[in-house]
């Protein structure tokens, strides 16, 4: 299918997710999708591969990242995820300095180096020189991967997609695509936003709202569950200062209530991060429990560990969510996708089944690259 050039991104938070995504860029090379690929929903979305995207600009606050190229920058620590990718060119993109704000969690200071943030000593740029780097590198869509709980750095950058007329894909538990007032925003400016949290490939979250879903499908009432993770990546490290925490545990326990039969009251569900262990570096582990009545009220309950790699976990979910973005871009659509955010996201301003958003991703992508094709 022909295309239309490249996807040029820039990314905020060159941290994990932000490695996984770049390797992915790399390692999906035009001859390996013409084999097949796993982890995305198809190699071709609208005419674009995965090695379609750049990465024209980036933005961090470690001083092992800032000054660097983003091609050295995603191996830096503390970054631990996996590399199944070695080889990444020099891209001539070199991570600028971000505002801090409150990306770095106070607490982290108490870790060792090698696990936590070194904050650099360069200056720190103002949003003016962010929006300019945004227009000059010509960036069309700003990836949001800055820590959870930083919400004033979230909002922050959502600023500057929109005063540098760039769409934005909110990856973090911060709510900006499902707030009404940004929505609008985006909307007015007729810029495209994706959001907001991320839902992982085969993470514990889309597996707890399958299983919901099928105890509601199975008529199985269901009384109490939880979903305990724990990590040893950074993200887990700054998530131990629990008062960051309040909009992830609300995306991730409402991703789950939004599929269940009936609303399960707040002291029988539990959804959210456990504990940080160091050497479990980029793996995740899920414990998941849900208790139940089956028929003639007899219990019954389920037990399920999952262990999947983070970072490489939401990557190409991500390439999926640029893919559209894209699309919406060169169909002139603005404000909140709502078929990419109900697919790809765990908070999106409107809940869907899983099964009514897969249909309804797929109707997106078939319309806008008709579109496309239209115009070629």
């Amino acid at each position: 299918m022909a295309k239309k050039g490249s996807i040029r991104i820039a990314i905020a938070g060159v941290g994990n997710c932000a490695s996984s995504l770049v390797q992915g860029i790399h390692y999906y090379t035009a001859e390996r999708c013409r084999r097949g690929v796993t982890g995305l929903m198809h190699a071709d979305i609208g005419g674009y591969l995965p090695c379609d995207i750049k990465v024209v600009a980036a933005f961090d606050v470690d001083a092992r990242k800032v000054g660097t190229d983003i091609s050295q920058a995603i191996f830096s620590k503390p970054n631990c995820t996996k590399i199944f990718q070695r080889d990444i060119p020099s891209a001539g993109v070199i991570v600028r300095m971000g505002p801090v704000l409150d990306g770095i969690s106070e607490h982290m200071a108490d870790y060792a180096e090698d696990r936590t943030f070194v904050r650099s000593s360069a200056k720190e740029l103002t949003k003016a020189e962010i929006v300019r780097e945004l227009k000059n590198s010509g960036a069309e869509i700003l990836l949001n991967y800055v820590p959870v709980g930083s919400e004033q750095a979230a909002r922050f950058y959502a600023e500057c997609a929109l005063e540098a007329g760039v769409a934005f894909i909110n990856n973090m538990p911060v709510f900006i695509a499902s707030d009404k007032a940004f929505a609008d925003r985006f909307k007015a400016r007729n810029l495209p936003i994706i959001g907001d949290d991320i839902k992982s490939q085969f993470g514990a979250t889309i597996t707890h709202r399958v299983l919901t879903d099928l105890f509601a499908k199975r008529g199985v009432k269901l009384l109490r569950t939880y979903q305990l993770n724990t990590g040893g990546n950074t993200d887990f490290l700054n998530m131990k200062n629990q008062t960051r925490l309040v909009s992830k545990k609300t995306s991730k326990t409402e991703a789950v209530q939004s599929v269940a039969k009936s609303r399960i009251e707040d002291e029988n569900i539990h959804v959210g991060p456990s504990d940080y262990v160091p050497w479990q570096n980029d793996n995740k582990i899920c414990f998941l429990r849900m208790e139940g009545h089956l028929f003639g009220d007899v219990p019954m309950d389920l037990e399920l560990r999952l262990s999947v790699e983070d970072s490489p976990n939401s990557a190409g979910v991500v390439i999926d969510m640029i893919r559209c973005c894209k699309l919406a871009l060169q169909s002139g659509v603005g404000g909140v996708l709502e078929a990419p955010s109900a697919y790809f996201c765990k908070h999106p301003a409107k809940q869907y089944s899983d099964d009514d958003a897969y249909d309804m991703i797929e109707a997106f992508i078939r319309t806008h690259t008709a579109k496309m094709l239209a115009v070629l």
